[in-house]
């Protein structure tokens, strides 16, 4: 509407001046009239071709007509993306066709005694209307393309900026996503780990004490005894558990996770404490490690396994991680052989080497009335893989599956350096 408008407006100025310009030339002055609006009416395409309008300014200049065409071509080109060469050549084009027809129009004005001024006016008036009429809008046309471009390009960083934040916040996301399946797989692990071993050994336990109960109520009562221990240790490692999620952000979803589980270590101490006297909790420790192992395996041989461990060279103290991932692998191993082979003799080697620490637990074949027993026993299928990324996740190496001779093999060795 803009551009419509100055079409109007210039086609206007030019057909007022085509009647003089018919004038001089000696044509009609409806033929003036037709040039000047159909020149004038050229600036309707000044964004689109802002040279052919400059040009046409140019070319409409001897006639003395087009002044406001000249000024909003010239500012238009200089506003446009064009190089500065083409604005500069059309600018001086139109600084010296302005400059010489004022130079004219005022010497002719002077010698017929219109103005009665010194010669110094003609120079001075040509190049004062040649510079006015040609500098202001080339000067406002380059600010206002600088400007513009500026503004594009903060906008254009701006949006590369947003989009940068995006994917970033995308990215935030994804990773919040993975560390909070990682914490869970965590959770679920260390739950498996505290709890699995101690129930099931408690449930092997549970079972001799309902066998003995009547032919031999002294075993009767050291088996009660083991169970009501193990219900404490589980639930002090528990208690452990819960005590480190309290500290940490999203305590309360965690705990409530962890409620069943602690509501069968209650029931299970319960009823062990009230069959052979209730005794105080075991005091909380800083978790396990390798020293451990020795009861670990007394724990085991109280329930009725045979188990044997062997030691290759010399012990020594390991970071917390590595000693509590090593304890954890021999306990789920020991408690995959009371689950799927109970009875089986099992033979568990740990090797102390320079720069790392292996262990192995290998059972032998069950006996088949053990295996049947063994089957009341249920199972998640998720100690294995608990074992696996445990020990892949310092470093190591894990190995498992059956052996030639009909039993089972879990092999671990965890960088100690």
């Amino acid at each position: 509407m803009l551009d419509a408008v100055l079409a109007v407006v210039s086609a206007a100025e030019c057909g007022a001046e085509g009647v003089r310009f018919a004038r001089d030339a000696g044509v009609p002055a409806a033929v003036g009239v037709v040039f000047g609006v159909l020149a004038g009416s050229a600036l309707i395409v000044r964004r689109k071709w802002p040279i052919a309008v400059v040009l046409v300014s140019i070319a409409i200049t001897p006639a003395q007509m087009g002044y406001l065409m000249g000024i909003v071509g010239l500012y238009t080109l200089a506003a446009s993306e064009l190089p500065r060469r083409i604005i500069g050549s059309l600018a001086g084009m139109s600084f010296l066709g302005m400059l010489i027809v004022m130079f004219v129009r005022v010497r002719q004005d002077m010698q017929r005694g219109t103005w009665e001024l010194g010669d110094w006016f003609v120079p001075f008036a040509s190049i004062t209307t040649a510079v006015g009429m040609t500098a202001p809008p080339v000067l406002l046309g380059l600010y206002v393309g600088a400007r513009r471009r500026l503004m594009e390009s903060l906008r254009e960083r701006a949006d590369s900026l947003e989009r940068e934040l995006q994917l970033l916040a995308e990215r935030a996301e994804e990773r919040a996503e993975w560390a909070r399946g990682e914490e869970r797989t965590r959770i679920a692990r260390e739950m498996h780990d505290v709890v699995a071993h101690r129930v099931s050994l408690m449930v092997v336990h549970a079972a001799a004490l309902q066998a003995v109960a009547r032919k031999d109520p002294e075993k009767a009562v050291k088996n009660a005894a083991l169970v009501g221990d193990m219900g404490r240790q589980a639930l002090t490692e528990l208690r452990e558990m819960l005590g480190v999620l309290r500290s940490g952000d999203g305590a309360g979803v965690r705990e409530r996770a962890a409620v069943p589980l602690v509501a069968v270590g209650v029931a299970a101490a319960a009823a062990a404490s009230r069959a052979v006297g209730d005794e105080g909790a075991v005091g909380a420790g800083d978790g396990p490690c390798l020293s451990d192992v020795d009861e670990l395996l007394g724990q085991s041989a109280a329930a009725g396994m045979v188990v044997d461990l062997s030691v290759e060279g010399v012990s020594r103290s390991y970071a917390a991680e590595i000693e509590q991932t090593a304890y954890r692998v021999v306990q789920e191993a020991l408690t995959n052989v009371h689950k799927h082979a109970a009875g089986a003799k099992t033979h568990v080697r740990l090797a102390h080497r320079v720069s790392e620490i292996a262990m192995q637990v290998e059972n032998e074949p069950p006996p088949e009335l053990a295996s049947a027993s063994a089957a009341g026993l249920p199972s998640g299928g998720n100690g294995l893989v608990g074992m696996r990324e445990r020990v892949l996740a310092l470093g190591g190496v894990f190995v498992s599956g059956p052996t030639d001779a009909g039993g089972f093999r879990v092999s671990a060795v965890i960088p100690a350096v």
